[in-house]
């Protein structure tokens, strides 16, 4: 649906679409976004191979992010589970500005407030 409606414009050739690719079985759920090439590494991957400048420091990166999805086989396939630093992992928190909107953006009438 998507590249139907960006196919007529101008520079449609910038447009990637990532979707669902239904892949899988009962496996972890990290997993799950691994075999449809969702997760954090398969997406950074692609997007050192559309953007060439990034050169060696790419390659390097994407050898990397293979050589980690290599281990997070390996891992859930001897303990049935995900990798720690991803089952376990949160976001950090920041000094920066604190979201206090509500959950339902319908409550604070659409917007959402800093402090």
């Amino acid at each position: 649906m998507i590249h139907r409606l960006t196919y007529r414009r101008t520079n449609h050739d910038n447009i990637h679409v990532r979707g669902y690719k239904e892949e899988g079985t009962i496996t972890t759920p990290f997993d799950m976004t691994v075999l449809n090439d969702l997760d954090r590494f398969h997406l950074v991957m692609d997007t050192i191979d559309r953007l060439p400048q990034t050169g060696a420091k790419g390659l390097h990166l994407k050898q990397q992010l293979e050589n980690k999805l290599l281990e997070h086989r390996q891992y859930i396939e001897k303990c049935g589970e995900d990798l720690p630093e991803i089952r376990n992992w949160q976001w950090k928190t920041t000094s920066g500005p604190t979201c206090t909107s509500s959950p339902d953006p319908r409550a604070s009438g659409g917007r959402e407030t800093f402090s």
